[in-house]
């Protein structure tokens, strides 16, 4: 049964809190302060605190709404849950071929062969994309689109999902010293980006059986390092609607061909009982 109540605390305080953050970096933008990659000073470090609590609003949301509705006891066990990292290899391995194909695609649409930087730099952007990205997976797949696929179903939730996380990147586009306000980034490709891949994190969420946050989590993390060292961004429309077609299709053949097998596994292993 789907949780509203749940659903509308988590929207509106993740937009409370972005909007509100961001509001006022741009606000500052006016008088010529920016957000920087890297900080140099302290006004660098006051402005980057403001930033990460922006992008950490889905997950700032996910804890307090979790908590107010005793869905979790405390901090530990919502930390527990966000990073159960239990789970078949072979779920593990989906994540990384999902996220290869995604690269190779756009590689090969572009003609490229080259990284933009050593590949060695993935695994050193890794731990602050986790924070600065991952974690936003602890609120759109532990709260937001679980729940609307129990009432709109897997395509549908996953297009709603993409529709809101879009409007939640929105202020980025505006927010100085982002590679979103400087340009580097379409704003229309990027928004296929983000619903094309609510998808495969929707199938990541489903095929783990259990519902385990820590791979989508996961796959975020991986996605976000990965883009400098290939040099993809959604600039091109021919990789942007190739390589996310490819990615929505794949994702919808894994969920149907999953809840196939799991309609033939439960009379087996669970019958049902009359009530």
């Amino acid at each position: 049964m789907t949780d509203k109540k749940i659903i509308v605390q988590f929207t509106m305080l993740t937009f409370c809190v972005a909007y509100l953050v961001s509001g006022a970096l741009i606000a500052l933008g006016q008088f010529g302060f920016s957000v920087h990659s890297s900080v140099q000073s302290l006004q660098d470090f006051g402005m980057n605190i403001p930033f990460s609590i922006y992008i950490l609003s889905p997950a700032i949301a996910s804890y307090i709404v979790l908590k107010k509705n005793n869905k979790i006891a405390d901090f530990k066990e919502w930390l527990k849950t966000v990073f159960y990292a239990k789970n078949n290899l072979s779920l593990y391995l989906f994540v990384v071929a999902g996220l290869a194909l995604y690269f190779l695609l756009h590689l090969a649409i572009e003609g490229r062969t080259e990284m933009e930087l050593p590949f060695y730099m993935f695994f050193l952007f890794l731990p602050g994309n986790l924070i600065i990205g991952g974690l936003e997976e602890s609120g759109w797949m532990y709260i937001l689109q679980p729940e609307l696929d129990k009432k709109y179903g897997f395509v549908l939730s996953s297009i709603s999902v993409g529709i809101i996380w879009v409007l939640w990147h929105l202020p980025l586009f505006f927010i100085p010293g982002t590679g979103h306000y400087e340009g580097l980034i379409d704003f229309w490709m990027f928004a296929v980006q983000l619903i094309a891949f609510r998808f495969f994190y929707g199938a990541i969420y489903k095929i783990s059986g259990k519902g385990h946050v820590f791979m989508c989590v996961l796959f975020h993390t991986m996605f976000n390092a990965a883009s400098p060292v290939f040099g993809i961004l959604p600039m091109t429309w021919a990789g942007t609607i190739a390589a996310n077609a490819v990615i929505v299709l794949v994702s919808i053949v894994t969920v149907v061909i999953y809840d196939k097998k799991s309609r033939k596994i439960v009379p087996k292993s669970a019958p049902l009982e009359p009530r």
